[in-house]
Parts: C-alpha cells; structure tokens; sequence
C-alpha cells in the first residue's frame, strides 16, 4: 500500500508543510526583530529562544497523559490556530510601536504553550493514519517537506525582511498557521480513546517515564538526543547573531546561506530510508551524530570579510557547514522518529512524545541563555567552540551506545 493510498495523512502532510514554510520564516525574522528592530543583543536572542520553550519543562510531563486520554486532531486544530493569532499579534503591536522584550518574552511562552500540545499530539497522530509497516517513510515524506520549507524558509525570510521587515514576515507565518489548522479540521479520522485511567496522574506519569529510560535503545536515544539539543540549541542562538554582526552578513545573504542547510537536509531525508536499509538505524544516526561537528568547525573558522576572495572563503565554508548540519538532520530525523513511534504501543504515544520533547525543550531553555552569555562575555567563536565539543562528545557517545544496533522491527513489549 502507498502513502498517497491514505487520503487523510495526505491532507495532514499538506497541513504540516504549510505551516513549517511559515516556521522558516519566522525562525529568522524573530532573531532580526530582536537585534535589529528592538536593538536586542545575544542574550535577548537568548531570552526569547528559550521562553518560547519554558512550557516544555513546566508542563511537559503533564501534557503527554492529557494527550493521551483525548482526541489529538481538535487540539492540533485549536493550537495551529492559535498560534497564528499569536504572532499576528506581534506584528500588529510592532505596527503600533508597543512591542518590547518583555512582551516578546509573554507572547512566545505563550505561544511555547501552543506548540507543547501541538507537537506532542503531532508525534502521536501519524501511527493512527499510516500502518506501522509505513512509519518510516510518512516520517520522511514529512521530513522532506520541512526540509524543502527549510531550504527556502531563510531565503524567503531574508528577502521579506528586507522589503517589508521583520514583523510583517512573522506575519506570513501566522496566516500559515491558520491555514494549517483549517485543513487540519477537514482530516476525517475519529480517534477512538482507550477508556480512561484509573491510576492517578503521578502514576501515569511515572509509566511513561519509566517506558522512555528503562527501555534498552530509546533510553540511550532519549539522554544522547537530549544532550544533542543542549548544544545544537547554543549554535542556533550564537549563529545569527555571530553573522550579521562579526561576518558582516546582511539578511539576504545570511538568508541565502541558511538555505544551503535545507537543501542538505532534502538530501538527507531522501536517503535516510535507504541508508536504515542497508546499514541499520542505529548506525545510520551515529553517522549523522558524528557528522555534526565537522560542519560546526567548518563555521566556526570562518574568517570575518566585507568583500573580495577572503568573503567567498567565508560564504563557502559557512554554506557547506549548513548543508552538511542539514544533510545529518535530514538523514537522522525521519530514523528516529519512525523507530520511537513503532516500538511504542499505542497507550503511551502521548506520554513518549511529551516526556522527549518536554525533555528536549528543557535543553533548549538553559542552552539558549547559556549560548548568548558565553558569548557576550568570551565572544561568539568561542561560544561555538563549547557547543561543538559537546556535539563531538554526543556523536561519540551515540556511536559507542547500544543504540547503534537498534533496528525498526523491534519487539514492542521489549
């Protein structure tokens, strides 16, 4: 059976793509707002990253037993939607000059909030509109359309932001959102919930905790990937702000350049199914673990130039850093969440997702001040210097895991 076989993961995809272009958009003219717009520095990038991700580890844990007791298309609905309406709201406050840090801080914990349900009910919704026997590849028909939006996201992004600005580009992410949630809505699927629980909150939080750690691979896959995030998150926040300040980008080229990690990440996905066949999962992600650091040190040397040869040495060494970090996502991506969806029963999908993610997210709220700070104080080379050690002790650690030997056909009740 094919995927197009499937008329409401087809509806589901276009709704998931749509909103990823606008996510794309706004990943760059949030930072550009901040530094540019509200003359913010590092750290403010910092701040805003990581209370957009606060939710996450205050109620992370709780949000994955709720998703698990309800129907996850009304709150993939309800969320997409009111995320929109969120960032229309930054652009109509900007229009009327109120915006501030502050308030960009409350709107994206807010906002946090949203895409706490939304992706937990995301992650869990997939196994109940494919079998599992087509996890993998709906995993990467998904993946390929957020790495296409990827692709061209920062490019659209830089060209927006310099003809209209950046509240006006956040703009075009908060009409995606609504679009999506409106398709979202046309899905036909009924999900038909277990009856609900007797045992108390605690223990049911407790049953999904101990699924995701206790398990042999997800557990090592869990701790390593929550560890990836810590400092992939310090790049993501330093990045930015390192080239338009120190390399003396302007957004259009850094968009450009940021375009090469999505078109790396097309690669990646398109190969990943064909790369867990023949070399198994496991070993598949360790490549891709590995891979990360020689594309951070591939940005990080980069030499600061205005114009003339010693400009194209910068654009070509940051360009090929993007594509390779993209090329390890795309190719990792898909992998690890066909694999933790088909080796989790169907009872727990809501609690595995949220415990990872509120986990992961967690990561990013220490990661993303902790990157602005190093480098405020020590400079922004070495504040990629700490987080690429880190990426190389990740891959290492994956790498001589047992999780290099997962495999997708994984006894469930293992």
């Amino acid at each position: 059976m094919k995927l197009t076989d499937h008329k409401d993961y087809i509806r589901f995809w276009v709704a998931s793509t749509t909103s990823d272009f606008g996510t794309y958009i706004t990943t760059l003219a949030l930072q550009v707002l901040v530094v540019v717009n509200l003359n913010g520095n590092t750290v403010d990038v910092g701040r805003i990253n990581s209370s957009r991700w606060l939710p996450y580890v205050l109620l992370g844990l709780v949000a994955g037993v709720l998703l698990d007791r309800v129907s996850r298309r009304p709150v993939l609905v309800v969320t997409d939607i009111g995320r929109g309406v969120l960032l229309a709201m930054i652009c109509l406050m900007t229009a009327f000059h109120l915006i501030n840090i502050g308030w960009l801080i409350i709107i994206m914990m807010l906002f946090g909030a949203m895409s706490l349900f939304n992706d937990a009910a995301y992650q869990s919704f997939v196994p109940q509109l494919v079998p599992r026997g087509l996890l993998t590849r709906a995993n990467a028909r998904l993946e390929q359309s957020a790495a296409v939006a990827q692709t061209s996201g920062p490019a659209i992004a830089g060209t927006l932001v310099s003809f209209i600005g950046a509240p006006f580009a956040i703009l075009i992410d908060a009409v995606s959102y609504v679009f999506s949630g409106l398709v979202m809505a046309s899905i036909k699927h009924q999900h038909i919930r277990e009856k609900a629980s007797d045992e108390r909150l605690s223990e049911q939080i407790k049953e999904g905790l101990r699924w995701v750690y206790r398990h042999r691979y997800l557990g090592t896959l869990a701790l390593n990937t929550h560890a990836w995030f810590l400092f992939n998150c310090m790049i993501n926040t330093v990045f930015v702000t390192f080239a338009l300040t120190e390399l003396g980008f302007n957004t259009s080229t850094l968009g450009l350049v940021m375009t090469l990690a999505g078109i790396g990440a097309v690669i990646g996905t398109t190969f990943s199914t064909r790369a867990a066949q023949r070399f198994g999962i496991g070993r598949s992600m360790a490549f891709s673990r590995i891979l990360y650091c020689p594309a951070g040190i591939l940005m990080v040397l980069a030499p600061s130039a205005n114009h003339g040869v010693l400009l194209t040495v910068t654009l070509l060494m940051i360009g090929f850093g993007q594509f390779l970090y993209g090329f390890a996502l795309g190719i990792e991506g898909p992998l690890e969440m066909g694999y933790q969806q088909s080796i989790t029963p169907a009872r727990l999908q809501g609690r595995m997702n949220a415990t990872k993610r509120s986990i992961n997210r967690s990561m990013i709220v220490i990661g993303a001040p902790l990157g602005g700070i190093i480098a405020d104080v020590f400079g922004f080379r070495t504040a990629l210097w700490v987080a690429i050690a880190g990426l190389a002790v990740v891959g290492v650690w994956f790498t001589l895991s047992p999780m290099r030997d997962a495999q997708i056909d994984e006894n469930v009740s293992s």
